[in-house]
């Protein structure tokens, strides 16, 4: 059955998000002709130079077109739950929120659903399209799915699959499932509109709970690399965590007081049989040096040793300096032979 304005206009949503990936989502239900009743999103927040307040992506969208917003500290606030039961919502659409209690999730008739960047049941967490990168997956997606009382554990709605290129980042992906999701929004609303969407308990999708994977939130100490692993490992680590939060290492050397922290956007798994590698005879010397150790010519690349060979940085910056390809940052910047990373 297909969904006709006047159904849109009758069905009243509560959308609630924060950052842009959100943004896109709602963008689709109002373009659309779908009844947002009200947004939900977080307080401003401090940013900038001034720390003055700011607004989230959601929110400045929110005000441009003119949607009532609600911005709780607090979810189980009783002013809040009084404002939210007064938009008088029959579904709640989330997309990159809070963990919502069972007060809200549970309030309109049909239900609340969230938009997840992963094939659900694998990548539960916070952090799924790193994650999904760092282990080196070649497929991934989004999921929508009704909320219950375990974080990402919901029955499932729909899903939609893309492959993961081999040279794909963080932010490109992110970038490609936030409109991969945003369409997903579209056809679950209207699929629930209908009375069409069927929904998939996860654990009739698990065969095995130890295969499943988790995507934890990832902290500051969790993106140093580790250049004892293998040249594929560190090179999905570094592509899985940038632009954001990035990779880094310690930058040591001979006359430096201190290690200085560096941070690492692109890399490039170097193969030591190549006929370039064999001409600047690269490839004996990564044979005998420790993981970390730094090989340059101090003008076009900087390479770094791994268990199992070489890994070339292509886009890296200095603690307190620009973010520069190699040769940018080696036209000013020289590395002593004793440079190492760790």
């Amino acid at each position: 059955m297909k969904t006709t304005d006047i159904d849109k206009k009758m069905l009243r949503i509560v959308f609630m998000g924060t950052p842009g990936f959100a943004v896109e989502s709602l963008k689709a239900l109002v373009e659309n002709g779908y009844n947002v009743v009200g947004v939900v999103t977080t307080p401003d927040k401090p940013a900038g130079r001034g720390y003055k307040l700011q607004p989230s992506p959601v929110k400045q969208y929110a005000l441009q077109q003119g949607l009532t917003i609600l911005q709780p500290e607090k979810l189980r606030d009783e002013g809040f739950l009084n404002e939210l039961k007064g938009l008088n919502a029959d579904l709640q659409v989330v997309v990159a929120f809070r963990m919502l209690p069972e007060v809200v999730w549970a309030m309109p008739p049909k239900g609340t659903f969230n938009l997840h960047s992963s094939l659900l049941p694998l990548y539960r967490g916070a952090a799924p399209i790193n994650w999904a990168i760092i282990n080196g997956e070649k497929e991934t997606g989004v999921t929508t799915f009704f909320l219950s009382h375990e974080i990402d554990t919901g029955e499932i709605i729909f899903q939609e699959k893309t492959p993961i290129r081999v040279d794909e980042t963080a932010g490109t992906l992110h970038d490609r499932l936030m409109y991969m999701g945003a369409s997903l929004i579209l056809k679950t609303v209207d699929a629930i509109l209908d009375g069409s969407a069927r929904s998939v308990s996860q654990h009739e999708l698990i065969k095995d709970e130890s295969l499943l994977k988790p995507a934890p939130k990832i902290f500051t100490g969790d993106c140093r690399v580790d250049w004892g692993r293998g040249a594929r490992d560190v090179y999905n680590f570094i592509r899985g965590l940038s632009p954001y939060p990035a990779a880094w290492t310690e930058l040591h050397m001979d006359g430096m007081p201190e290690p200085l922290r560096v941070k690492i956007y692109g890399s490039e798994i170097i193969n030591r049989e190549s006929k370039e590698a064999r001409e600047q005879g690269r490839d004996s010397e990564t044979r005998h040096l420790l993981p970390g150790a730094i090989l340059t010519d101090n003008k076009t690349y900087l390479h770094v040793a791994v268990q199992d060979g070489c890994i070339g940085i292509t886009d890296l910056q200095l603690t307190g300096k620009k973010r520069l390809k190699t040769g940018e940052l080696l036209n000013g910047f020289k590395l002593a032979e004793t440079a190492r990373f760790a």
